[in-house]
């Protein structure tokens, strides 16, 4: 499973601080005459063995707390929050703890950005555009872009220049051009999780939902690449080239980045729903769920590879198999490709919160409060200007308009994220003041972001509530910030759709209001792609679904704790 290298939890802690001398008795006799190198291998993997059980028992711990946040409707607190808020505890006892030199803080407990790219990041990534609805997304996809290229880019422009500009004029740390771009990039990146909470708690236009669930999730994979364009600039030398001709190669790099990683997505996505449509692998789910599993890492591998964003190319790989390819799949596997990638996804998200509040104690750091202030000013007021612009200029051509109040909502729910952080982590800073600088304000940005703009949340929709009307108050649904338990409440029933070819025909291709690419998907591409399902095909997946069925209430009628009651109820 895919941990992330967390400091000791509770458990480790207790081996760190009264087991040593069990294990050293009963282990460390074997090392008894041996050269020094073997004591520390010994011990190296003796602290390696600690921070697995660390990091699991720290996992079930943050299961525990989710699960209960819904199991008593503790529905205002987003479980970003709450998970972020017991890494800080944790981090704070363990802090403790060494300053009383009974625990060590090692090098290893540190987070490790290419972990986190490498296996933390790509599943959140992919379940995201998984699990997308795709019929919004592609009648908003103008809207979607404008927000999450140009949106990201005007804000990264803003935040990177005035960090740039207030240095120059020795009001903030100095950095030069290259190093703000990339710090203003890398704060771009926008956490989707308590955005899209806030609007489904609103009971908003669904196509709103949409456009702003869109933009977050390509938001942040356009923050990852132009976060990559300034490190690329920086690692050539720039000195004899003019501003322009840096604009320009930024540009095309980032063009090549962005396009050539959808390009590789898609067309690895599209391969996909072609090799499971004719390599008929329904009547062997394992098999089957094996396939897609391989097509779901490998744009990613192939991606960085030939030195393309991986991110990109994973995020346009799981909406294109999730619009084609998940519909030839037998329905064992579409239940269980879903159910699997939102349980790795969550492990994965739950790991990334919990170490933001772990890291303010894992590494030094630089703190000047000038830079900070500044930067969050920038930060908000660059989401300011990405936001009601690009709004204002939408409501000219969408029917459904973007009210002021909706866009102060999209404004307030700019919360950043993991990304930001692992981001800062990951560039090549010199000196190592500067690294730390940027790893510190990125730290508290995320924190001020999480902690106190979504714990502002439920004031925020309390206020809205009070200028809605009676008749809005008394249909609206219970407001509910808990994304598990939105996702484990259904299981979509675009992705469970039987349709026979005759069905198909009737109720896409003859529609007179399809225009545009749906029009071409609903025509052309989806038949070549997806396979109908014929009669045949159907019966068969009734007959696998109901034998799973039957398999259940078989073991639930012979276990232990059945009875005669308990049959005739389930009956």
């Amino acid at each position: 499973m895919l941990f992330l290298h967390f400091p000791l939890s509770f458990s480790a802690l207790t081996l760190h601080i009264r087991g040593g001398a069990v294990l050293q008795g009963c282990s460390e006799s074997a090392y008894e005459g041996q050269p020094p190198a073997a004591h520390s291998k010994y011990s190296k993997e003796r602290g390696q063995h600690s921070m697995e059980r660390g990091r699991s028992t720290l996992q079930a711990i943050c299961i525990i707390l989710v699960h209960l946040l819904i199991k008593y409707r503790l529905h205002f607190l987003p479980e970003s929050v709450a998970v972020v808020s017991l890494g800080i505890l944790m981090g704070a006892f363990i802090k403790i703890i060494e300053s009383q030199k009974l625990a060590n803080w090692k090098e290893e407990e540190m987070f490790r950005p290419n972990m986190f790219f490498l296996l933390l990041l790509p599943p959140i990534i992919f379940e995201s555009g998984y699990s997308l609805h795709k019929g919004n997304f592609f009648q908003n996809i103008g809207s979607i872009t404008l927000f999450s290229v140009f949106g990201t880019a005007i804000s990264a422009f803003i935040v990177g220049g005035g960090i740039y500009f207030l240095g120059q004029a020795e009001v903030i740390y100095k950095l030069n051009m290259t190093d703000s771009f990339a710090f203003g990039s890398l704060i771009s990146a926008v956490d989707p999780v308590a955005t899209i909470a806030i609007f489904n708690a609103l009971n908003v236009d669904p196509v709103l939902n949409m456009l702003v669930f869109g933009e977050s999730i390509l938001n942040d994979a356009v923050s990852i690449v132009l976060t990559n364009t300034a490190e690329g600039l920086t690692r050539e030398n720039m000195s004899d080239v003019s501003g322009w001709q840096t604009f320009l190669q930024a540009l095309g790099y980032f063009l090549k980045m962005f396009f050539g990683s959808a390009a590789l997505g898609t067309l690895t996505g599209l391969i996909s729903a072609l090799v499971l449509k004719h390599i008929d692998l329904r009547k062997t789910p394992s098999l089957e769920f094996g396939m897609m599993i391989i097509f779901a890492y490998l744009p990613y591998g192939l991606a960085e590879g030939i030195s393309l964003s991986g991110i990109m190319a994973i995020l346009f790989s799981g909406i294109v198999m999730s619009h084609y390819t998940h519909h030839n799949l037998s329905p064992v596997t579409q239940i269980l490709m879903q159910q699997t990638l939102r349980a790795v996804a969550f492990m994965c998200e739950t790991c990334v919160f919990a170490f933001l509040g772990l890291s303010i104690f894992s590494f030094p750091h630089k703190f000047e409060m000038s830079f900070v202030i500044w930067c969050i000013v920038l930060v908000l007021f660059g989401r300011a200007v990405n936001i009601f612009p690009l709004s204002y200029l939408l409501n000219f051509f969408r029917d459904h308009k973007i009210t002021p109040k909706m866009m102060f909502i999209m404004w307030f729910s700019g919360l950043r994220g993991a990304i930001p952080y692992a981001l800062s982590l990951h560039l090549g800073l010199e000196p190592i003041e500067k690294r730390q600088l940027i790893g510190t304000t990125t730290i508290i940005i995320v924190l001020f972001t999480i902690l106190l703009l979504g714990g502002g949340t439920m004031p925020l929709i309390r206020l809205i509530d009070i200028e809605d009307s009676k008749a809005r108050r008394r249909n609206k649904k219970d407001i509910n910030l808990s994304k598990t338990e939105k996702m484990g409440n259904t299981i979509e029933s675009e992705h469970l759709s039987e349709l026979t070819e005759e069905e198909y025909e009737a109720h896409y291709i003859k529609r007179q209001d399809l225009k545009g690419f749906m029009w071409l998907d609903a025509r052309y591409l989806n038949p070549f792609f997806t396979r109908r399902l014929t009669q045949e095909d159907l019966h068969h997946g009734r007959i696998q679904m109901k034998s799973l069925t039957n398999k259940w209430y078989e073991e639930v009628r012979q276990g232990p704790s059945g009875s005669e009651d308990d049959e005739q109820e389930l009956l």
